[in-house]
């Protein structure tokens, strides 16, 4: 038999958040990833948000109903947990800037690293960069509102990191 008793707010919240396609960003990283590139040793690497839209940053808001509740929620990337492959973890609470060829071998003013070991020797000679996704949704209805943390969303990709040999004659 039956108690009667409905859904919470938050699991009406949790509804809301299902509907909302929340995903892991694109990474946009210089030194790219692929078979023909690579990145020195010293020269500053560029981590940024590449596309973002309201699925992979936010914000998004979307409501859910059930059991006479309705509640609208509102999520939005807080901040991008980078694990750079090399020990080094990262966080950014921001998109990044994206590089452009101007930019030369200046520093990124707003999410970056610099390698001081390459990735030889490693698997494929590449290290593996993980971008995780701090997802912050805001709820509010029945009289109530609360805030659910999501953190699990991520993508990597591998970019190879070598040395540079200086020959003096």
């Amino acid at each position: 038999m039956n108690s009667g008793a409905g859904p919470t707010p938050r699991e009406v919240a949790q509804i809301a958040v299902d509907r909302m396609g929340l995903r892991a960003i694109d990474i946009g990283i210089v030194p790219e990833p692929g078979p023909d590139r690579i990145g020195i040793v010293g020269m500053p690497v560029w981590m940024w948000v590449a596309s973002p839209n309201q699925h992979s940053w936010g914000p998004i808001t979307a409501s859910a109903s059930a059991g006479g509740i309705t509640i609208s929620a509102t999520a939005r990337v807080e901040s991008i947990r980078w694990d750079m492959g090399d020990g080094t973890k990262i966080t950014c609470r921001n998109k990044g800037t994206v590089y452009k060829a101007a930019f030369g071998k200046s520093k990124s003013p707003t999410c970056g690293h610099t390698y001081e070991t390459s990735s030889g020797g490693l698997p494929d000679d590449r290290f593996t960069v993980t971008a995780t996704s701090e997802w912050v949704v805001s709820w509010e209805g029945a009289g109530q509102s609360g805030v659910i943390r999501l953190d699990g969303l991520q993508r990597s990709v591998r970019v190879a990191v070598g040395e540079a040999q200086v020959l003096v004659q």
